[in-house]
């Protein structure tokens, strides 16, 4: 079956068929002898489709230069444009299917492209309205307590040094939430350099613990290291001491009281992975996939009492991914929650 799927086929097409057309006049008009009617009328048959064929190609030709090319340039598709008109070579391709599958090929990824950039700003919208409620609360706050004490407050020794106490702890909690967002904003802009060093993850573990003994017996939380051997990896120590103690904290947080935090080390051949689970309160399913997202909390209210910024587990992921790793959650709601995450060993001499 005759296809007009290129310049060339159309060309032929619309010669014979003006070729016909000759035909049919010259029969109706010509006043001669059969032999030399039909002599003449294959004559100029032929030479009329030859001119019709001629000029047709070219100005398809031509069309498709001057029309089609620019669309290609401007879906950005430069390398393909210049092989479609390459000399000699524009005959022998099937052009229009080629531009066709290329056009829709184009538009599907603008589809995604759109998607995704709708998606963004939905994340965006959500993140500014998040930084606002965070800010909001202790700004509120310090403006509460200093205008009661400006309106006699001052003077009444009953509350002047506890409001005080609390404007000063409201302004720790602007200062944690500022630099938590600094600390976001460098990691992703790669603007914070990775001092890479080689350490024992026992020994900062143990730190770690060392640490947050005051809070462990305030719930009187028992956070176990299973491992005694020394384990060298690779990493920026002191980010993994904050990435260690984020996790550590939240599991004492979000832990139940006499409950337990245990911490587990497994070495493989390419990776160290460091294991924190906790018999704590758990995690719904749904949340599992947007828990590192900066401000998502799974529970609003009690994160708040937690004097968490909703932005540590966000930076956990930010520097273990600076680090070329992985961390990952699973969680049984009533049961607890497991993070894990890997470092690379100290038999590599970088990352």
């Amino acid at each position: 079956m005759f296809k007009f799927n290129s310049h060339k086929n159309t060309a032929i097409f619309i010669g014979i068929f003006t070729s016909i057309l000759s035909v049919i006049f010259q029969v109706l008009v010509i006043d001669k002898g059969i032999n030399e009617t039909w002599k003449l009328i294959s004559i100029t048959s032929l030479v009329f489709f030859i001119i019709v064929y001629i000029v047709v190609l070219y100005l398809l030709k031509k069309t498709i230069k001057e029309k089609i090319k620019p669309i290609l340039k401007t879906i950005k598709q430069v390398e393909k444009t210049q092989t479609y008109f390459e000399n000699n070579n524009i005959d022998e391709k099937d052009i229009i299917t080629e531009i066709e599958k290329d056009v829709e090929i184009w538009a599907n990824s603008k589809t995604q492209e759109i998607a995704q950039l709708k998606l963004m700003e939905k994340y965006r919208k959500e993140f500014l309205g998040n930084v606002f409620h965070e800010l909001k609360t202790p700004i509120f706050n310090i403006q509460g307590y200093i205008s009661t004490l400006l309106d006699g407050g001052l003077e009444d020794n009953n509350i002047n040094r506890r409001f005080l106490l609390r404007a000063d702890k409201s302004i720790d909690r602007m200062i944690s939430i500022v630099e938590d967002l600094n600390s976001i904003s460098n990691l992703e802009s790669g603007e914070l350099k990775i001092n890479i060093e080689k350490f024992d993850i026992i020994k900062l573990i143990n730190e770690v613990i060392e640490l947050q003994e005051n809070r462990m017996l305030d719930k009187n939380i028992a956070v176990t290291l299973k491992n005694t051997n020394s384990i060298q990896v690779l990493g920026d120590k002191k980010l993994i001491m904050q990435v260690i103690t984020n996790l550590i904290v939240n599991s004492i947080n979000y832990g139940i009281k006499n409950g337990e935090t245990i911490i587990n080390i497994k070495e493989t051949d390419e990776t160290v992975q460091i294991f924190i689970s906790d018999n704590g309160i758990g995690i719904t399913q749904e949340h599992l996939p947007r828990l590192f997202e900066r401000f998502y909390r799974v529970d609003k209210g009690r994160s708040k009492d937690s004097g968490g910024t909703g932005l540590g587990l966000a930076i956990c992921k930010h520097i273990i991914e600076a680090h070329n790793q992985n961390i990952f959650v699973k969680s049984n709601y009533g049961k607890g929650t497991e993070f894990l995450f890997s470092l690379a060993p100290a038999k590599y001499k970088s990352l």
